[in-house]
């Protein structure tokens, strides 16, 4: 307690030294910078890769908890889980107004050191696709995926491009939750034995009476301007049949019955946990999207730097390159609160934290 420790100095901490000689306008000449708005697109674009590292690893710690046989669902692994997806939330925010600081920057202050970057591109950031990889966006599921992984003109070196391969390889946040969501454990028959809910007609079905009740309730909450047969169709399609997208119709029922009953206690880290998910994947989707007006705004039609399309790119990448969609789309698939079924006594206790499968 009483050894003196080593004074520390703000700027040597930092490095800033070194870190304020990383920018290095091509445009400087004899010590002159011909294009002044050229400063302005390195920091943007260097504080942009900063936060890319710190979302990366944001995410490391998240799937190494989700990697757990069991994740205390009412405990300390699911609160850290939650609160840091919800600061990967925040950085995508700021990483967004970023964009506002760079569209101070007009066309033509950007067409001054424009032809300087031919063959660079943002496309060439090896840390955004770790984080898509790492989120679960699979190199199949992408727009034009032949844009994607290439190392011709505009594409990545050979280094980089070995990188996000192995990456790839790696679980994916997407998958750890999914195995999560499908241990979920209170649809066994214990739970359910003598609910007064019960449906007459379940017959043989294997699954818990609570889907044939609520399937009911879904039917009867359809109006006349829903496609009723339709949403039944996929309602039994995509809860009890193939699924939906990459989430086997075991994961999707558990996470329904989250957001049903989100307000039970011990469903109140989960269901900030999906919507942790479903709020990064549209942050996600408005950073695309705001790229893309910007693009339109500074080059119009014009191929880009790294020899994409340029707006055509950036638009199919903004319609395509959801990873979460399909959690979002469970609204669908929602009722009234005030017509959910009531559950059974012992699930409503299980629920209340006193459960343990000991």
């Amino acid at each position: 307690m009483n050894e003196e420790r080593a004074t520390q100095y703000y700027p040597d901490y930092l490095g800033l030294e070194g870190l304020l000689k990383l920018q290095k306008p091509l445009s400087l000449r004899d010590g002159k910078l011909i294009a002044h708005d050229e400063m302005l697109f390195i920091i943007i674009h260097q504080a942009y890769e900063l936060w890319f590292k710190q979302i990366l690893h944001e995410i490391t710690a998240c799937k190494e908890v989700m990697s757990k046989p069991e994740a205390d669902d009412d405990g300390p692994d699911m609160n850290v889980v939650v609160h840091r997806l919800d600061r990967v939330v925040e950085i995508w925010k700021l990483l967004n107004h970023q964009v506002d600081v760079l569209e101070t920057m007009t066309p033509l202050d950007f067409l001054e050191f424009r032809e300087l970057l031919h063959g660079a591109s943002g496309f060439q950031s090896r840390q955004f696709r770790q984080i898509e990889a790492s989120l679960g966006l699979k190199v199949e599921n992408r727009f034009r995926p032949d844009y994607y992984k290439h190392t011709r003109f505009g594409g990545f070196n050979e280094k980089d491009m070995a990188e996000i391969t192995a990456f790839e390889e790696q679980e994916t946040l997407l998958g750890l939750v999914e195995k999560w969501l499908e241990r979920m454990p209170f649809f066994g028959a214990e739970f359910w034995q003598g609910w007064e809910e019960t449906p007459a007609d379940t017959g043989s079905s294997e699954q818990a009476p609570f889907w044939t009740r609520y399937r009911a309730l879904y039917q009867r909450s359809l109006s006349e301007r829903d496609q009723q047969a339709d949403l039944l169709e996929q309602f039994d399609d995509i809860f009890f049949r193939a699924g939906w997208g990459p989430f086997r119709p075991g994961a999707l029922r558990a996470a329904l019955f989250i957001m049903l009953y989100r307000d039970e206690p011990m469903f109140r880290l989960p269901f900030a946990l999906l919507n942790s998910l479903i709020e990064i994947d549209e942050h996600l989707g408005n950073f695309r999207y705001r790229h893309l007006q910007m693009v339109r705004r500074m080059i119009g039609s014009r191929v880009g730097t790294g020899g994409s399309s340029g707006q055509e790119y950036l638009q199919g990448a903004v319609n395509k390159n959801y990873i979460f969609k399909e959690l979002a789309g469970i609204t669908t698939y929602l009722i009234e609160r005030r017509h959910l079924p009531v559950l059974p006594p012992r699930l409503h206790q299980a629920l209340r934290f006193g459960y343990t499968s000991r």
